[in-house]
């Protein structure tokens, strides 16, 4: 009901109108139905923080919604797999890398990448400085903290391409004391995580971006289901013109005039341990290290991928080891819905 309605309406029911006097108010115009929303979930790897922010600002910036979607945005966390969750279903799409969905295609699954936010995998390699900590043949000869999983993935590649060796490596807890306490050790770490915290703790690492010495995995990818997408792909394709539209106003942010604090409040309040200075120092990192704007994307557009590049990481991985050498690597992805020149420098 309008201010005027009501105020007409009040004084009529007050006797204030003289006696006789109409009672003029607004025709009824028609009800107009809201616009049907087509709903699509989409689970992230890990819990909320910078590195996601695009998705959160296309949320809080209404594009999902002016895109015609309701998106469901899920958090993953310790506890919580999401490519099993897209597996079985639970979800329409997830957040992934390009080695997970080339080993979809190894394990014979139906699932495939659509496209990749990050053109740069943002784990790193970090040392001390003042150490000769320069570059990535600096790790001859240096103990090495990594955790399970690189142990299989990226490791293989690095020992190789500089001459390392098993002996070097040691379990990584996620601990930073051991790194700490000791100068010549080396730890694997995220950009915008554990650098920030060794910063906290009084000391301004070295870092090597695993990218830089030409492991090529996409990062953040768009996970889907080849049925999922067969049977959606338009909806599927207004979720990634949406999804990219966040994360050129997300990395732009208060400097390039676009409103983030909307956007950072859901990530601040998915996850309370994402303070605001973490959150700048992540979007900064991923700024200045080119994490999502470099590459193909300068001129294809964020989310950017190429056959060329899935080829040359795909063949990367087989001479480690990691990958078969046949296989059929294309049908990893789809690059039909990237490549659009969304956000493109």
């Amino acid at each position: 009901m309008s201010v005027h309605r009501h105020i007409v309406s009040r004084r009529a029911a007050l006797g204030l109108l003289g006696a006789g006097a109409p009672l003029l108010l607004p025709a009824p115009g028609p009800v107009r139905a809201q616009p049907r929303l087509d709903k699509v979930s989409f689970i992230t790897n890990w819990r909320a923080q910078a590195e996601h922010g695009g998705f959160y600002q296309a949320q809080a910036a209404g594009l999902y919604r002016k895109a015609g979607l309701e998106v469901d945005l899920r958090t993953g966390g310790p506890q919580i797999n999401p490519a099993q969750l897209l597996l079985g279903g639970r979800v329409d799409m997830s957040m992934g890398n390009g080695l997970g969905a080339l080993n979809f295609v190894q394990e014979k699954l139906p699932f495939l990448c659509i496209g990749a936010i990050f053109q740069k995998d943002m784990v790193v390699l970090i040392g001390h400085p003042g150490t000769g900590f320069s570059g990535f043949e600096a790790l001859r000869g240096r103990t090495i903290l990594i955790s399970a999983e690189p142990r299989v993935t990226w490791w293989p590649f690095l020992r190789q391409k500089y001459g390392l060796k098993d002996e070097q490596i040691r379990p990584y807890t996620f601990n930073l004391q051991p790194f700490l306490a000791d100068r010549m050790l080396v730890q694997q770490g995220y950009l915008g995580s554990e650098p920030f915290s060794l910063r906290q703790a009084g000391m301004t690492p070295e870092t090597l971006l695993l990218h830089d010495a030409g492991f090529e995995n996409y990062g953040t990818t768009i996970n889907i289901g080849a049925k999922t997408l067969a049977e959606r792909r338009e909806v599927i394709q207004r979720f990634l013109d949406a999804s990219m539209e966040g994360w050129d106003q997300y990395l732009k942010g208060p400097a390039g005039g676009v409103d983030t604090a909307a956007a950072n409040a859901l990530i601040k309040a998915q996850n309370p341990e994402m303070g605001d200075d973490l959150i700048a120092f992540g979007t900064r990192m991923m700024n200045e290290a080119g994490i999502v704007r470099s590459g193909d994307a300068g001129r294809l557009g964020i989310g950017a991928m190429t056959e060329e590049r899935w080829g040359r990481f795909h063949a990367a991985m087989a001479e480690v080891g990691v990958l078969p050498k046949d296989l059929d690597w294309r049908k990893a992805f789809d690059l039909s819905l990237v490549n659009r020149g969304i956000g493109k420098a």
